[in-house]
């Protein structure tokens, strides 16, 4: 991408602008993620550093300060939405759908078919991408720190040739007991993926009722 794509606006209304660049822009992501840590999925420094330069994040801005961000992936057929994070006090505003808005227009240029993400079944955001056209295409399993179901939402950029099945988000409260409970056995990690993930959410899962001695289920 030229340098020259990343200084132009990618919209702006009113007292609302999105950005590709700004002198800030690394320093406020990371810092807006970390206040939302139980919401998003993390990312390193680095990460944002190198997709800001690929033109893959995009930057609110109310009346010339940061308000929130989006993070998205290459151009494709499918493209991936990674992260949205707004303000708390520009959250129930139109800002958000504005983000998303840009994202879309940066998927159609790139001839996408679909747009895609996951969000946590715990938060408002669903009810957020239901407004905006996505649907729930499936329900994943999340991480056993939080276990929390993943819903997976999707948006057609064209034309469907066969329609895609969707399905009831999942909807529920995170719990972190199992978490606690195994912090110190040295059980629980983080750096799983995958199948790992499943077959090692299943163990820890499991380790809360492995019978002992007496026949009795025990807490680990």
């Amino acid at each position: 991408m030229e340098s020259n794509d990343l200084e132009i606006p990618v919209a702006f209304t009113g007292d609302f602008a999105i950005v590709k660049v700004h002198p800030h822009m690394i320093a406020y992501v990371d810092g807006l993620q970390r206040k939302n840590a139980e919401a998003l999925s993390f990312y390193p420094k680095c990460v944002f550093e190198r997709e800001s330069e690929k033109g893959r994040i995009f930057l609110g801005l109310l009346n010339g300060e940061p308000c929130g961000y989006l993070y998205v992936g290459a151009q494709g057929t499918d493209v991936k939405c990674h992260q949205v994070c707004i303000e708390y006090d520009a959250r129930r505003r139109l800002y958000g759908a504005a983000l998303v808005q840009a994202m879309e227009d940066y998927a159609t240029e790139g001839n996408a078919y679909t747009l895609t993400l996951r969000c946590g079944f715990d938060l408002d955001a669903n009810t957020f991408w239901s407004s905006l056209g996505y649907r729930c295409i499936g329900v994943h399993d999340g991480g056993i720190r939080r276990m929390r179901k993943i819903n997976v939402w999707q948006k057609q950029m064209s034309a469907e040739l066969f329609e895609t099945a969707t399905v009831e988000p999942a909807v529920g409260k995170v719990d972190a007991s199992v978490w606690r409970k195994n912090k110190q056995t040295g059980l629980v990690t983080q750096f799983v993926r995958g199948k790992a993930m499943r077959d090692y959410r299943a163990k820890v899962i499991a380790g809360l009722h492995t019978p002992n001695a007496g026949g009795e289920g025990r807490e680990v």
